[in-house]
């Protein structure tokens, strides 16, 4: 037992998993060496038998000269040798048994070392202590199998706050850069005596569109959220929907963009039917095709795709633009980071891609990238089918294979 301080400083007795495995190794020991004592007494009573061939009446001689029935000494020499091999067996067995014990326990101790390696380690682990670990370098068993589990969880709790720390160092970079923007100027404006009407609405769509940015960065922020709260759960909300119908939507939407860009656009569109959330999927389609336009440049090419293949409905949205390395395309897919440009104010939040991987989680599916040679990203989305009838009504915009002729 060990004793350890509980609540109301109350001793109470705790057995452990040593003392544990110490009485069942003894308990074990102990009741094999009591049957083997048991089985020698019974064979000893049962192989002395030496006169029971001999009639009735006989007699044997001793060596003093005595004589005695035959019978009468083979009871007393049968019970002198099942008393001694009792007598001896039992004090063996205490000896065995203390002994056994002792090893048990001693065994048990070493064998559980690791495990109090990893108490002592978890006791340990804070916010600046996730660095260490056990390091085991025994026997390849169980004990070290669990050692290396716990140093690999530590390692993902290890990149898990690492990545919440700059999650959250940069969401606040970016929330302070249009605050700052806006306080900057409002105190230029009022302290300029002379300003006039025209310098006020100068002023006021400056902290106009500082506003918009801060907003949109918090909705997208929301939008985040909400998606990797879902990843790997049961959606909130599930419905019948179509990735095209998703992209036309979208589409419509940065029109606008896409021709003042004066960029050629070209579609693909076939039922890509799935289930799920319809506003995340519209998300997912939007933040793709709107980090499509952005990135891209004048007289630039964008093209989308929907379609099902093996088993799954597929969006593919690419463009042309800037050069991205090879290396850097995993990256994209984390929070606040822009094709290569971390924290900069020129081009969105830097959670676009963010929110396509978390919307894809939690819908079951998978987003990989591609960078094209001489600039741009082919992105591609995978999400599980729907079971039911895919939506027609999805292509009826943009009919498939048609170029829209943005490109002048």
């Amino acid at each position: 037992m060990t004793v350890y301080q509980g609540r109301g400083n109350r001793l109470n007795l705790r057995p452990t998993l040593r003392l544990r495995l110490t009485l069942l190794n003894g308990i074990l020991l102990v009741g094999a060496g009591a049957i083997l004592v048991l089985l020698a007494w019974l064979l000893v009573g049962d192989a002395m038998h030496p006169v029971v061939a001999l009639a009735d009446g006989s007699t044997v001689t001793l060596r003093n000269g005595k004589t005695q029935d035959a019978l009468t000494w083979q009871a007393g020499l049968v019970d002198r040798a099942s008393r001694e091999v009792l007598v001896k067996g039992l004090v063996a067995l205490f000896a065995i048994g203390i002994i056994g014990i002792a090893g048990a326990y001693a065994v048990a101790g070493r064998a559980l070392r690791p495990l109090h390696a990893v108490t002592q380690t978890a006791r340990r682990l804070g916010e600046e202590t996730l660095d260490q670990r056990i390091r085991y370098s025994g026997a390849d068993d169980e004990v070290a199998e669990l050692a290396r589990t716990f140093d690999a969880m530590l390692d993902r709790l290890a990149g898990a706050f690492e990545s919440q720390k700059r999650f959250v160092a940069n969401a606040s970079h970016e929330l302070r850069t249009p605050l700052a923007v806006m306080r900057t100027e409002i105190d230029v404006t009022l302290s300029d005596d002379e300003a006039d009407v025209a310098e006020y609405r100068r002023m006021a769509k400056v902290v106009r569109n500082a506003s918009e940015r801060a907003n949109g960065l918090v909705d997208a922020l929301l939008v985040l959220a909400r998606s990797e709260a879902q990843s790997g759960r049961r959606l909130a909300r599930k419905v019948p929907a179509d990735l095209a119908m998703s992209v036309t939507n979208a589409l419509s939407a940065v029109r606008p963009e896409a021709e003042r860009l004066k960029l050629e656009v070209t579609t693909d569109l076939q039922p890509a039917p799935v289930v799920g959330d319809p506003s995340l999927l519209d998300r997912l389609a939007g933040n793709l095709i709107e980090n499509a336009i952005r990135y891209n440049h004048l007289l630039g090419k964008l093209w989308l795709r929907t379609e099902m293949a093996d088993g799954q409905a597929r969006l593919v949205v690419g463009n042309t633009g800037y050069e991205v390395e090879p290396g850097d395309v995993p990256g994209l897919f984390e929070p606040f980071r822009r094709g290569g440009w971390e924290r900069t104010g020129s081009r969105g939040s830097g959670l676009g891609l963010s929110i396509v991987r978390a919307v894809c989680d939690a819908h079951g599916g998978t987003v990989s990238a591609v960078a094209q040679p001489g600039g741009g990203l082919e992105v591609t989305v995978s999400l599980p089918t729907a079971d039911a009838t895919p939506v027609v009504a999805a292509t009826a915009s943009v009919p498939r294979g048609k170029n829209l002729g943005i490109a002048t």
